[in-house]
């Protein structure tokens, strides 16, 4: 009778630093995705930095070959 106390003992510790390892993981991949917004985020800001940057610069380059 003791060895399947054991057992049971066993596989509820087992289930349960499963699930702390869970939940581990999961705090994780909401911190990851939250990186992932906010880099993206910058990113997006950073390109329509450059387009707006680099209207003038096309739009004088196009000039300058149209007058040659």
């Amino acid at each position: 009778m003791l060895w399947p106390m054991i057992a049971i003992v066993l596989g509820f510790c087992g289930i349960a630093v499963l699930g702390v390892l869970a939940m581990r993981v999961f705090t994780e991949v909401r911190r990851l995705a939250r990186e992932v917004d906010t880099a993206s985020r910058r990113i997006s800001r950073a390109a329509e930095d450059l387009e707006r940057a680099a209207a003038p610069l096309a739009s004088q380059a196009a000039e300058t070959l149209r007058a040659k």
